[in-house]
């Protein structure tokens, strides 16, 4: 008789390999797997009846955007309910390196979430959210972005060596307090001024800790092939490993891309180069109305971005540059098509908030203005960038995607719960619904792959990307980071109309052996841990 803290029974176990499942138990002793085997003999403190249940490493979140939630609501409820037991941040902005003034701007810019920030690493929030409780393990990249702001604010020029040297003790700090890599993402302003040696010598620190360069390319829809040419360059002259974020091919014009992108991918991968991607299940991306708008009037940060839309020549020419197509920037503008396909979905100010979940053409008509004004509009009256979303993807190339054995998947969102300040927004379903939608519609409703494989894309692909220790399948010496769902009912239920559903399905979640979901509610146990990146020194 074998003594262990949590007995999981006669569950079908999919190890996280993509091999196929076996019926056993598995067996918990603190925070690690001891045992998957149909014939040992225990005596369990406590037990869950897994029969007719899919039982599988937690799943990893590529692109996660809880940081701020998780600091208002630990528990990371539209994500556990769904299996996700780890949220990888840091998308070009990560909550660390922060200088006074990085501090002061965050404080000015929050929106309906507030909080103080009491640290000033990477390392350091990583700490302190942990320490604060959260039910979720947490890992971060180090923007680019962030190091970027720390050194020349928000202009728009070169990183003088000098500031470019301070940048890469930037990452060299972070790397060793466990960042996973460099995260950019080259659409926005200011990450938009950097250029490609600037990128490169950042990617090179992080190569030397084995980190990973993982970046939303320059360019995703017009000068896409081109973007993806700059990254390749990115990787090859830093030799590091490297991920493209949510993978896609954006405005219709460019939808019959994908495939040379992806012809691409495997071709460097061909060469024995280490390229993977990423995705969200949804042909909706989601972003600000910066998008829409051209990278130079949103030099110096928002408040003058907000100050030069209120110039009347300054704005003929920014409506000009929106309905232009142009390779020189990612215009959301053009690739979305029609101001239809733009859905509204945060606001800051209260008075704005009702027009949550509209779309632009929407809010147009209401107001009686072109939807490029009522645009800029918006923008000044809220003092943000305005979160939207934007039908530009194709659904076939979303199916397409979901059979690329080697793209793992993300939401591109926070984390959160169907109450209290976060319903002051209208999400993006994704937020949701990601992880369920790619076990239920594109799994079992429409079998493009195989449960096995969806489960291995869900955990051990990323978690090898990421290089982590121990997490990412069921085995033996394992973190006991596991989701035990129903394969017959689990299934995303957010719509853009109404978007605050939880998904359904997952029965019970473990984070470190701890119970955060049982039995389909919640526990509130807050068992999660930094997971750190291959670099990580350890601190006497």
């Amino acid at each position: 008789m074998t003594d262990c803290d949590i007995l999981i029974r006669n569950g079908n176990i999919y190890d996280g390999t993509g091999s196929a499942p076996v019926s056993a138990d598995l067996a918990i002793r603190g925070d690690r797997i001891v045992v998957i085997d149909a014939r040992t003999q225990f005596r369990a403190r406590s037990e869950i009846e897994a029969r007719g249940l899919a039982v599988a490493p937690g799943f990893i979140n590529m692109l996660s955007w809880a940081g701020e939630a998780l600091l208002h609501d630990g528990r990371s409820q539209s994500d556990i309910r769904q299996g996700v037991t780890l949220e990888v941040m840091g998308e070009g902005w990560s909550m660390g390196p922060l200088n006074a003034a990085l501090k002061q701007e965050q404080l000015e810019q929050q929106g309906d979430v507030k909080y103080d920030i009491n640290w000033s690493t990477l390392g350091e929030y990583l700490d302190y959210v942990t320490e604060r409780g959260v039910s979720c393990n947490v890992a971060s990249f180090v923007g680019a972005t962030t190091l970027r702001i720390h050194e020349l604010g928000h202009a728009n020029r070169r990183a003088t060596p000098a500031e470019l040297y301070r940048m890469c003790a930037l990452v060299r700090q972070a790397m060793e307090e466990g960042a996973m890599g460099v995260a950019s993402s080259l659409i926005y302003a200011p990450s938009i001024f950097a250029d490609t040696d600037e990128l490169i010598a950042l990617a090179e620190v992080a190569a030397r800790y084995d980190g990973l360069y993982i970046s939303h390319l320059r360019n995703e829809a017009d000068n896409l092939l081109e973007a993806f040419d700059e990254f390749m360059t990115i990787a090859r002259r830093a030799n590091i490993r490297a991920e493209v974020y949510h993978i896609k091919a954006s405005g219709r014009a460019n939808w019959n891309k994908l495939d040379e992108l992806l012809a691409r991918i495997e071709a460097a991968q061909a060469e024995g180069l280490a390229v993977t991607a990423d995705m969200y299940t949804y042909n909706a991306s989601s972003t600000g109305l910066d998008s829409v708008m051209p990278p130079w009037v949103q030099e110096g940060g928002r408040k003058a971005w907000i100050e030069r839309l209120k110039d009347p020549a300054i704005r003929a020419r920014v409506k000009r540059e929106m309905n232009t197509p142009t390779k020189e920037w990612d215009n959301g503008w053009v690739s979305c098509g029609t101001p239809e396909n733009i859905i509204l979905v945060g606001f800051k100010k209260e008075h704005l908030k009702p027009l949550s979940g509209k779309t632009l053409a929407e809010v147009a008509a209401l107001r009686g203005t072109p939807p490029e004004d009522t645009a800029l509009d918006l923008v000044v009256e809220d003092e943000s960038n305005v979160g939207a979303a934007f039908f530009t993807m194709s659904e076939d190339n979303v199916r397409k995607e979901i059979q690329v054995p080697w793209i793992s998947f993300c939401s591109d969102a926070q984390s959160i719960a169907t109450e209290g300040v976060f319903l002051k927004r209208s999400p993006h379903p994704r937020t949701y619904g990601s992880f369920a939608r790619v076990l239920g519609k594109y799994t079992r409703d429409e079998k493009l792959i195989p449960l096995a494989d969806a489960i291995r894309r869900l955990t051990s692909l990323p978690a090898a990307n990421l290089k982590i220790d121990r997490r990412g399948r069921l085995a033996p010496g394992y973190f006991a980071d596991v989701v035990i769902f129903d394969p017959a009912t689990i299934a995303d239920r957010s719509t853009f109309k109404q978007p605050h559903q939880y998904s359904v399905g997952v029965q019970h979640v473990l984070v470190n052996g701890v119970p955060v979901l049982r039995n389909g509610d919640h526990t509130g146990a807050t068992p999660g841990r930094v997971v750190r990146g291959p670099g990580w020194t350890r601190k006497a």
